[in-house]
């Protein structure tokens, strides 16, 4: 069995979106209508500056862009090389740009089922655009293809009035509720939920899902992690346009993964000072276990689902893989090295 060296969260350069949700960054910011790019970079290059060599082993590699991921030029190619490297790879995507999905669905099946697609439920803007049937399809097509996924709305005091209605759609469709995650005001230093409910309205209106995602980042969401933190050497933050690698989103710049290719990466834990407010993305980084000593569940069960089928929506291997943690896999620091980063500013 497969086990979880490294959790890599890479940000795929590109804001263009192809939806508005009214509660997303990149919408509020206007960027949403920027021009597409590439990321400046050729896949096999890509998956070699992110070589299981040089990363210790086979990792999770997370793509999400700032806009829709699969609008990104060869952001197919890239995913598919990745696999080819061994590792397991996620996509986010809204799962409305059918003409990428078909090119990764004709991918050798034995990779696809190291792919894990992150879709996410945007209901009013499917409605809108007539999209929902498009959206659903695409889910059965990657499905059927032998990929993993995970379904998940982003709540906002909008969409309230249309949680029936979501419901009985995604229980019509794949045959159980989807996952539900916290939108953030990623505008403001505190990053609080982005919503106008008081907190404990706002976590018992969402609640009714029962997704086990929801209810995790509950409990972390707003709260500093003061604990000792492998991020920086268990998990790293990667910009794949300008091939820097920091510790997490807000920690030091470790290396870049395009040069010296063919030399070791740099990695080193954060430890106990954490510069972000909180672990906003924490059912991934803290889920797998950047704080071995936090009790969490398992990533694997943050993001399964089974049908009334009895189907679960991540495939065997996959689902052993996001069951592992990181600890499984790589040592921790001894006391005297903690002493010496938790001393550096």
């Amino acid at each position: 069995m497969d086990k979880i060296k490294r959790y890599v969260e890479c940000y795929v350069p590109i804001t263009t979106c192809n939806i508005q949700c009214h509660y997303c960054y990149i919408t509020r910011q206007g960027k949403w209508k920027d021009q597409i790019t590439p990321i400046g970079h050729l896949p096999e290059e890509i998956a070699k500056a992110l070589s299981t060599k040089r990363l210790g082993g086979k990792c999770l590699i997370n793509l999400c862009g700032g806009g829709e991921t699969l609008l990104c030029p060869q952001i197919a190619e890239t995913a598919i090389a990745l696999l080819e490297e061994g590792h397991y790879v996620m996509l986010v995507t809204n799962g409305t740009v059918t003409k990428v999905l078909e090119q990764i669905a004709a991918a050798p099946p034995e990779l696809l089922k190291h792919l894990i697609f992150k879709f996410s439920y945007h209901y009013l803007e499917h409605h809108r655009l007539g999209l929902t049937e498009r959206f659903f399809q695409n889910i059965k097509m990657m499905r059927d293809a032998g990929c993993s996924f995970t379904l998940e709305v982003t709540p906002n005091d909008e969409l309230i009035a249309h949680i029936p209605e979501m419901k009985e759609e995604v229980q019509k469709y794949l045959g159980a509720l989807c996952h539900v995650t916290i939108a953030r005001d990623a505008l403001l230093p505190t990053i609080p939920i982005l919503t106008e409910l008081p907190e404990e309205e706002f976590y018992e209106t969402w609640g009714q899902f029962d997704s086990s995602l929801f209810a995790f980042k509950k409990t972390i969401f707003g709260k500093h992690q003061d604990n000792f933190c492998y991020a920086g050497e268990w998990s790293v933050y990667v910009h794949l346009g300008t091939g820097v690698m920091t510790q997490c989103y807000e920690g030091r710049v470790l290396d870049n993964i395009y040069e010296n290719i063919e030399k070791p990466l740099h990695f080193e834990a954060v430890g106990c000072r954490c510069k972000t407010y909180h672990c906003y993305n924490g059912h991934a980084f803290l889920a797998l276990g950047d704080i071995p000593e936090l009790d969490t569940p398992t990533y694997a069960e943050l993001r399964d689902r089974t049908d009334k089928e009895g189907k679960q929506w991540l495939g065997e291997e996959v689902h052993a893989f996001l069951s592992g943690k990181l600890k499984d896999s790589n040592k921790e620091y001894s006391a005297f090295k903690k002493w010496m980063i938790n001393r550096k500013k």
